[in-house]
């Protein structure tokens, strides 16, 4: 493994850049401002620190639509692709005016009518018009969702390799799974074997919990031992080259296999998932992904039943808590989601499971293909 900084493929980046640009054409914005790391990564191809949500807006990227040229925020050129010269590089700085200056020199500045950013703060809303002097400035990130949501065949290529990742974790948690380990012990398993693939950032935390007979959402044994009899739900997650793969699934610890409760929830599971699976079709109502918990007799996990895969958590967000907002998006072709399904049981469990899933023109795609427990009780 190299410890090289590198840009995405070439294919990759250019690949996204186009679908921006048209996005851009599509809503007439001249400029496009980026302060979110998952947004200028998508359009720029260059990795770079995973700060999405810790840091105020700043303006890290500027594309010019007429030109498709690229401003970088970067003090550095490792990692940086070729198209960006080390004249469209500008550096940190504390103070806002010094970046002001920078974007007030960009070709196409003046003229602009209109700018996009994917996000603003008090003190850049006062001081991003210095820059842009003839612009009106409009919220950007709907674009850039619109952008996102649909995968290009690179995108699809690097989002397998997450998941390949994911599903590798997964499988070493699972072979050390046994009455009187933990569940930190077994995260730290399933984290060392993405880690050891060459890629050390975990996209979820805590991703191995006993599910408890009592409450119907991870409240399990204060010190996390795990028993005999116990169903264990894990959860891996990857970010590898930029891109979130997901899995999950749940095992039974020792001889709870037996139980007939136990094995009438995992053909219950197995039903909801083929439901699920049903409801992923091009062009349906995301909606019926929640429908699917009703049609099937479950209750709504309080966790989203899906959201898109990506460069981090892609639209759409599907959850019991929008439910008006999932009935009005819709599943085109081209979304990767992250499926989750969900059933418990008083007095018994829970059984979780998660599987990518892409929406093709013909019909669902499942990315995923980590053994399943559900699969084998649901012929029992």
């Amino acid at each position: 493994m190299s410890d090289e900084i590198v840009p995405d493929d070439l294919a990759l980046r250019t690949g996204r850049r186009a679908r921006v640009l048209a996005q851009l054409e599509a809503d007439d914005l001249d400029i496009l401002v980026l302060g979110r790391q998952a947004n200028v990564r998508y359009v720029t191809g260059a990795p770079q620190l995973w700060v999405a949500g810790t840091r105020p807006f700043a303006p890290i990227c500027v594309l010019v639509r007429a030109t498709g040229e690229i401003h970088l925020n970067s003090s550095w050129d490792e990692g940086i692709p070729e198209e960006i010269g080390h004249d469209h590089l500008y550096g940190l700085a504390w103070n806002p005016m010094t970046l002001i200056e920078v974007l007030k020199h960009i070709d196409g500045a003046a003229d602009a009518k209109r700018v996009g950013t994917d996000a603003m703060s008090p003190s850049f809303a006062q001081l991003l018009p210095m820059a842009f002097p003839n612009a009106e400035f409009v919220d950007a990130e709907t674009a850039m969702k619109a952008a996102r949501r649909i995968k290009t065949a690179d995108e699809l290529r690097v989002l397998r390799g997450a998941l390949t990742v994911a599903e590798r974790g997964l499988a070493a948690a699972v072979s050390e799974l046994a009455a009187g380990t933990t569940e930190q012990a077994l995260n730290g398993v399933l984290m060392e074997a993405m880690a050891a693939g060459g890629f050390s950032t975990s996209a979820t935390q805590d991703g191995v919990w006993i599910t408890s007979p009592e409450h119907s959402w991870r409240v399990g044994r204060r010190d996390g031992r795990i028993a005999e009899g116990d169903l264990v739900a894990l959860a891996a997650g990857a970010l590898a080259d930029g891109y979130v793969g997901e899995v999950g699934r749940t095992w039974p610890v020792g001889e709870v296999k037996a139980a007939s409760e136990v094995r009438a929830l995992y053909r219950r599971s197995h039903d909801l998932w083929e439901r699920l699976l049903d409801a992923c079709r091009p062009g349906a109502s995301a909606g019926d992904l929640l429908s699917a918990y009703e049609t099937a007799g479950e209750a709504l996990p309080p966790i989203p039943v899906a959201h898109g895969l990506g460069l981090g958590f892609d639209p759409p967000v599907i959850s019991p808590d929008l439910p008006t907002t999932s009935a009005a998006e819709r599943l085109d072709p081209g979304t990767v989601l992250a499926v989750t399904s969900y059933v418990w049981e008083q007095g018994v469990g829970a059984i979780f499971s998660r599987d990518a899933v892409l929406i093709n023109d013909d019909g669902p795609e499942v990315l995923t293909s980590s053994p399943s427990f559900s699969d084998a009780a649901a012929s029992v």
